[in-house]
């Protein structure tokens, strides 16, 4: 597995995340995060303030070459957002708990350990969930 993301430095945080599969047998999460003083509120959460699509067409834009540059599989200005696994982790404030929504091809503890160490979640509560949101299409 490979993290391509460089805003993963400090404490947990929300956001949304894909994960591309790579040669062989692997896969390259790739997620854009905000720290929790920084997250937005809806209602008793806090979230990430942009949307996957959002994200995803500022990504494909850049092109295969400046998505190697940043580090991003090239494999995004290829796509749409929705052709790959994807979720949110969202910070529920009354009982201090994550929620990792997820496409259930992405529940599995391997894959659920990975998503948690990219967005600083060791040491905290997490629930992982199914979204009908987060079906790969």
């Amino acid at each position: 597995m490979r993290i391509a993301d460089q805003q993963r430095a400090g404490g947990p945080r929300v956001g949304i995340f894909w994960s591309i599969p790579e040669v062989g047998n692997g896969q390259t999460l790739v997620a854009d995060m905000t720290s929790l003083a920084e997250a937005e509120p809806y209602g008793d959460f806090l979230t990430h303030p942009h949307g996957h699509y959002e994200v995803w067409e500022i990504w494909r834009h850049l092109g295969p070459e400046g998505l190697r540059k940043r580090g991003l599989p090239a494999e995004i200005a290829w796509h749409e957002y929705e052709h790959f696994p994807r979720g949110r982790i969202v910070f529920h404030v009354p009982t201090s708990t994550f929620f990792v929504y997820a496409d259930s091809i992405l529940h599995n503890v391997k894959t659920v350990a990975e998503i948690e160490a990219l967005f600083n979640l060791e040491g905290t509560r997490s629930i992982v969930k199914s979204d009908e949101h987060y079906r790969t299409s």
